[in-house]
């Protein structure tokens, strides 16, 4: 079952809708659920319910692709973005970092960092070009929403928390976090200005059939440059699965219902991963105009157009400095 917030073309912004996404491809009908509906909730929901609602939904009138603006899936209280493929830890560790393996400690634990989620933008909004940056990149990555909280959770009863999958773009700017991670923090400024989630959930039940043998989910991951393939994996290649993760971030310490836990980015999943392997800003850093394209196998796809930032920002401040006297 395929679960999109939108609200209708017409519909000014603050609107909030949930539907039924029916059909495949561009070819697809959204079927609006119950007014007052949560999307959370319903992944939440009994499956029969949940059936029995989206059974409702699709006998009443559906939208067509032009009538309606697809919302990001869930507004997050949280998000988590964790670093779970080998391959794009290589790569980028070696050019950020000067890493020429992959440290011990990333085969340790499953490691992530906290996003900003109000930055999060809907699968076909345009997206502004972050700024102070020359080196933009996009970072293709698959994302759970967690529909229930937990805590202290083994991996088998962090599946029932799972309430579905979506698509997800970690949009960078490698410049600027290239700086900031000098000083062992992570990305903040680097990263806080769009996030892009979408373009719908699909519940974790209709994907059962796409486990590996190991129980992680295997899924198709592409990614496209103005119509170009530029990078492609499988989610099964992860270090650790999705149950994983929730374990992880579930020990002494909750993880709520409305939160989203993604991957991390893919092998091949992002530009800076290529430079770092080369030594060259081959492809090139993405520009304004470009349009960025990430599908996952039965999730869906989401396309962004990369447009010039119309916010007046501040300058940045430098630190005064002291003198420490010796004494």
């Amino acid at each position: 079952m395929r679960l999109a917030a939108f609200r209708l073309a017409t519909e000014p912004d603050g609107v909030r809708r949930v539907g039924l996404v029916v059909g495949e491809g561009p070819d697809w009908w959204l079927h609006p659920f119950a007014d007052g509906t949560d999307l959370v909730e319903l992944l939440a929901a009994d499956r029969v319910d949940r059936e029995a609602a989206a059974d409702t939904a699709a006998r009443g009138d559906g939208l067509r692709p032009a009538q309606v603006r697809l919302l990001p899936p869930v507004y997050p209280v949280a998000m988590r973005d964790f670093l779970t493929f080998e391959q794009h830890v290589a790569g980028v560790g070696k050019g950020m970092q000067g890493h020429e393996f992959v440290p011990d400690e990333w085969y340790a634990a499953p490691s992530f960092l906290f996003m900003a989620p109000h930055a999060v933008t809907g699968g076909y909004d345009d997206v502004a070009i972050a700024p102070d940056t020359e080196r933009f990149d996009y970072e293709l990555e698959m994302a759970a929403v967690i529909c229930r909280d937990v805590r202290n959770v083994t991996p088998e009863q962090a599946r029932s928390a799972i309430g579905g999958y979506c698509v997800m773009n970690d949009w960078s700017a490698r410049d600027v976090q290239g700086r900031e991670m000098k000083l062992g923090l992570g990305p903040s400024k680097g990263k806080d200005f769009a996030t892009t989630i979408g373009p719908w959930v699909v519940t974790a039940d209709e994907l059962d059939d796409f486990r590996d043998a190991d129980g992680f989910l295997d899924l198709q991951m592409t990614v496209k440059v103005n119509g170009t393939v530029t990078g492609s994996d499988r989610s099964g290649h992860m270090g650790w699965s999705f149950e994983h993760l929730v374990s992880y971030a579930s020990r002494a310490s909750w993880v709520k219902k409305g939160e989203v836990l993604a991957s991390g980015t893919c092998g091949s999943g992002a530009l800076a991963e290529g430079w770092g392997r080369t030594g060259e800003l081959t492809p090139p850093p993405l520009q304004v105009g470009d349009v960025v394209e990430m599908t996952i196998e039965r999730l869906g796809t989401i396309r962004n157009r990369i447009v010039a930032g119309t916010e007046t920002v501040p300058p940045i401040v430098a630190a005064r400095r002291r003198v420490r006297e010796e004494v």
